[in-house]
């Protein structure tokens, strides 16, 4: 248990942590934003079309080495 000697280390210590608390609030609403850009439909539709596009490129150029 930390001791204090002043008010003013008491106050210190609060603002630090109101600091800190609103550092860990503004990452968890970065990470909520993230989330949500992420699981859109655009996004999978996107990813989606660049592994069929990837998987048809190998077929034709197997066919074409032949």
């Amino acid at each position: 248990m930390k001791t204090y000697k002043s008010f003013e280390d008491i106050d210190k210590e609060l603002k630090r942590l109101r600091l800190e608390r609103d550092i860990a609030w503004e990452e968890v609403k970065l990470n909520k934003n993230k989330l949500i850009e992420d699981i859109q439909p655009p996004q999978w539709i996107n990813s989606g079309f660049r592994l069929v596009s990837k998987y048809v490129f190998w077929l034709l150029f197997k066919r074409f080495l032949k």
